[in-house]
């Protein structure tokens, strides 16, 4: 619990060690926090870990969610919508691609995923260079007359 934290008026989950043992912060939506609020409540947690690994007898187990709980959480739910074929990173993928659309700065989608270099989130993102819609069309400093 002591992850999530305000930082800059911004709910966070703060110095998380990742791939390659890179420190970054990710931002929490209003929403997600709101919906882990719900879960702390209804588990009644007051500190330590927040996910905890659940047995079909409905006990505590292990200290932590586990990659491999997470797959399962996700296929669970999948089929429960009727997708077939969806793994965890597919869906870290569809957040990538709908921050992009919705007008995400490619610098803050790295940041986000914790790519180290904006290629990597380019290609992530299937980025492709808009000739028709160039960035430089509209800055503001066309001349004027004919």
């Amino acid at each position: 619990m002591a992850d999530l934290q305000v930082r800059e008026e911004h709910w966070v989950i703060a110095d998380l060690i990742g791939k390659g043992k890179h420190i970054r912060t990710v931002p929490v939506p209003v929403w997600a926090k709101r919906a882990v609020d719900e879960w702390i409540a209804a588990a009644a947690i007051d500190g330590g870990l927040i996910f905890r690994r659940v047995s079909r007898s409905e006990r505590i187990w292990g200290e932590r969610v586990t990659p491999k709980a997470i797959w399962h959480v996700v296929k669970a739910a999948a089929k429960r919508a009727g997708i077939k074929d969806l793994a965890p990173h597919d869906l870290r993928r569809t957040c990538a691609r709908l921050c992009h659309l919705a007008g995400g700065e490619l610098e803050q989608i790295q940041f986000l995923l914790g790519h180290a270099s904006v290629q990597t989130t380019e290609r992530y993102l299937g980025c492709k260079q808009k000739l028709s819609q160039a960035v430089n069309d509209n800055l503001g400093l066309e001349l004027e007359g004919p």
